[in-house]
């Protein structure tokens, strides 16, 4: 019996965009204000939201045409490997996708710790920057002892991070519609939409901090096996999320800056209370006793969502390795748990690693590791199998296809071309490195390109 056979399709539409949102809404909402401000210098920065938002709507729809394919939980990794053809170059595209998501997923875990280390500031006064490496550290290291089991209880833990999460998002929206003033909200610096290069670039900053707080939109798609009529479950759970996500952020960033003057906390670097800052917008309409009880419930948000990332992340590593696609030493389990420990080590050590960076570095970082294989990649298999495979059933055919797919690779390109350098540098050199480690990787296995054999005659683990 395979995997697949063996899982109950138990999660219908409201369910699928449930999952999706949990994981959309996290600690992202509380830390990235200061960061999109500070992008173009005022309000107007929120057209970043805008960019972004196109961007994933139409990601989405390459998502949903391949998810609804296809079904098997794995999401990219599946995706890429039948793209591009799981015995010859899909086998590449799936190593480097795991590969990517080893850098990756770490990064976005690292967000949540350095997000957590920033709110503890408002309770904790004058924290330094050492202070605030070992609370990274501290924080990382009870995330990996607290998984470092057998876990029993996913269900309840999700249900309560969701719970606090939501809670904390309606009283900040409540409170900011409550205390809204337009004028402070709406507060433009002269010259704010000149067109010009330097609003390009801070633009492409915006757009990236958008896409960050995005992330998750398409996390039904990694249990696909689970999902009931996923021809319209999973196309639909994507929309939805987005949409809803889309006005929940819309609502808190307007409730924020229509209470705490944007130039209070711009930029960010230069502004230690812009760490902070809902924390500072409940202290203005409630008083401190109320924001450092808000501030413990954000506290809570941020370690349940690192709980939760490290949780999921470190499975991707081991399936992959345990279908043969990548390194085997990842597809070890406890001897007595039965978890994958040497996947769920490596990503817990490589995420307290990354905290100790700056949180504008870990967002870039982030998402340009993960246009270049996943994004893109996607978009290129989605194009491969309409002209390949051209009678595959697809419940769910892109609306206007290629539109929406050479507009998600427009904006991934904008992207990607407007971010620093040297993370651009990091983001190709961690590609590069990719593909030597899977060619010696290959070699070693006398697996493709090595293989003597015919293509046509090779087998792969599916």
């Amino acid at each position: 019996m395979t995997a697949s056979s063996s899982l109950v399709r138990r999660f219908g539409l409201l369910h699928a965009t449930a999952l999706n949102m949990t994981n959309m809404i996290g600690i992202g909402p509380f830390i990235t204000i200061p960061l999109l401000m500070s992008a173009l210098g005022g309000p107007h920065a929120m057209l970043g939201w805008l960019v972004a938002l196109v961007i994933v709507v139409c990601d989405g729809m390459v998502w949903s045409e391949l998810g609804a394919a296809m079904p098997g939980s794995g999401g990219s990794f599946g995706y890429l490997r039948h793209g591009y053809g799981a015995a010859t170059v899909g086998r590449l595209m799936g190593f480097l996708f795991v590969w990517q998501f080893v850098l990756s997923g770490p990064l976005e875990i690292a967000s949540g710790y350095i997000g957590f280390a920033q709110y503890l500031g408002y309770i904790w006064k004058g924290i330094t920057a050492r202070q605030t490496i070992v609370v990274v550290t501290f924080i990382g290291l009870a995330n990996l002892a607290l998984l470092y089991r057998r876990i029993t209880s996913i269900a309840t833990i999700t249900v309560a991070l969701w719970t606090g999460t939501i809670v904390t998002v309606i009283v900040v929206v409540v409170t900011g519609a409550r205390h809204f003033d337009p004028r402070v909200a709406f507060d433009f610096p002269p010259g704010a939409f000149n067109l010009s290069l330097g609003f390009l670039l801070g633009l492409g900053a915006a757009s990236r901090v958008g896409v960050y707080d995005y992330l998750g939109y398409y996390d039904v798609c990694y249990i696909g096996d689970e999902v009931e009529n996923p021809g319209q479950v999973i196309p639909r759970s994507i929309v939805i999320s987005t949409v809803a996500v889309a006005a929940i952020y819309l609502a808190i960033n307007l409730s924020i800056v229509g209470v705490v003057p944007w130039r209070e906390f711009v930029p960010a670097e230069a502004r230690p209370q812009s760490s902070f800052v809902v924390s500072i917008f409940m202290e203005r309409t409630y008083g401190p006793g109320i924001a450092t009880l808000f501030t413990a419930m954000i506290l809570w948000t941020a370690f349940g969502s690192v709980f939760a990332l490290l949780l999921g992340y470190s499975r991707v590593p081991y399936a992959a390795a345990r279908d043969g696609y990548f390194f085997k030493v990842f597809a070890r389990l406890h001897p007595s748990q039965g978890f994958p420990s040497v996947s769920l080590v490596v990503l817990g050590v490589l995420s307290i690693l990354a905290g100790f960076v700056s949180l504008g570095m870990v967002i870039d970082a982030l998402i340009t590791t993960r246009i270049l294989v996943q994004f893109i990649g996607q978009i290129g298999a989605v194009t491969l199998l309409r002209r390949r495979v051209p009678d595959m059933p697809r419940p769910y055919r892109m609306w206007l296809y290629p539109v929406p797919s050479l507009v998600a690779l427009l904006g991934w390109i904008f992207i990607f071309a407007t971010t620093p350098p040297l993370v651009v540098a990091f983001g190709l050199g961690a590609l590069v490195l990719g593909v030597v480690c899977f060619g010696a990787w290959s070699w070693k296995g006398r697996t493709w390109p090595f293989d003597a054999r015919d293509p046509g005659e090779r087998t792969v683990t599916p």
